[in-house]
Order: C-alpha cells, then structure tokens, then sequence
C-alpha cells in the first residue's frame, strides 16, 4: 500500500477576503494544503491548532499589522520557528526590511505579484519541497 504524502501547510494572513480566496485556490492549485485568515483576531489561534508550515502574512492590516501579527507569532511556542513571508504593496522600501527582520520575517512578496513568485518564494523558504 502506498503511503500517502503529506501537503505542505500553508497559512494565508490578509483582511483583503477576495485576494485571500484568489491566492488560496492559485496555491491548492499547486499542491499545497491552505488555512486561510481574514480575520486578525483569530490569527494566533488558528497558527497554533493548524501548525502551518509556512505562512504568508499582509503587512497592512487593522487593527493589528502584520508586523505586530508576525513578532506575537514569534513568540507562540507552536509557532515560534515557522518561516513567515509577508506581502505587501506598501511596505517595500529598505527600512521597512529591517522591521521584517526585526519581527521575524524571512522573505518579502511585493504586490501586485505573479503567482509564480509566490510559488518561487514559498519554494525557496522550505527548501523546494511540497509535500512533508
């Protein structure tokens, strides 16, 4: 019997629900397992009972930033070392990367972007692999 493989656990950050439902069906499409959040107030929460394992995260968001939402993810035992990408269309000048090095954040998606880089950049951070 062959043994099934495990997907890799995406988790999706961002309070913009119709680019969440897009990115989340563009990366199903390309085999991985995605938890998608709009809602920052159910961020940690959810990181915690899903144990994504990579999460891409806006950094532009009410009431708490991606920023914020990315160091308290830090911090959280079941999350403390999951490779968080974020994306953003606002934050991309060179000081806003000290912040994402600051808070933990290994990688920088600039939007508007190609689904492919995503896919390129998620690859990059868990070492090409799709499945566990």
């Amino acid at each position: 019997m062959k043994k099934t493989e495990k997907k890799t656990k995406v988790m999706i950050i961002d309070d913009d629900s119709e680019f969440l439902c897009e990115l989340k069906e563009i990366l199903e499409a390309a085999g991985y397992d995605v938890t998608k959040v709009s809602d920052n107030a159910r961020v940690i929460k959810t990181a915690a009972k899903v144990q994504p394992d990579i999460i891409l995260i806006d950094l532009k968001m009410y009431p708490k930033s991606g920023f914020q939402l990315a160091d308290e993810l830090r911090t959280q035992f079941e999350t403390s070392k999951t490779p968080i990408i974020s994306m953003s269309g606002y934050f991309t000048r060179e000081e806003d990367g000290i912040l994402r090095g600051i808070c933990g954040i290994q990688e920088q998606v600039d939007k508007p972007f190609n689904p492919l880089d995503v896919i390129t950049v998620i690859e990059r951070v868990t070492g090409g692999k799709r499945t566990g």
